[in-house]
């Protein structure tokens, strides 16, 4: 894995693409330790993470339930297609996840900026 970020998300992480095929992507996320992500849904997309690394809370909402996750190495969690979701990186160290998309992300145009419940920290 590249050690330098591909791209910057539209929710503020940087980005390291693993594989691709037909039916989905794998990717390497990392939000720097002491970051909160821009919220955003996907339009199109679903996804599932594995985080490796760091601590921090992922928070999701959909259209009848909405909650705060804790996540750190070993947690998993689902972000359905239209999901709203933030999170933010709480420990010394970076929060770091790898995430499959299904289908591909088709670009940046993907996910739409929503309100969230953290003030992001930058914008990319």
């Amino acid at each position: 894995m590249s050690t330098t970020p591909e791209h910057v998300a539209p929710d503020g992480s940087d980005v390291r693409e693993l594989l691709s095929l037909q039916g989905g992507g794998l990717a390497h996320f990392e939000l720097a330790a002491g970051q909160t992500s821009i919220a955003v849904a996907h339009q199109t997309v679903e996804e599932i993470w594995f985080f490796l690394g760091g601590r921090g809370q992922m928070w999701r909402r959909q259209v009848a339930r909405e909650q705060i996750v804790d996540v750190y190495a070993g947690v998993s969690i689902t972000i359905p297609q239209g999901t709203c979701f933030q999170f933010r990186s709480e420990g010394p160290d970076p929060l770091a996840a790898v995430g499959v998309t299904m289908p591909p992300w088709p670009g940046m145009d993907e996910a739409v900026e929503v309100d969230g419940i953290w003030e992001p920290s930058s914008r990319p």
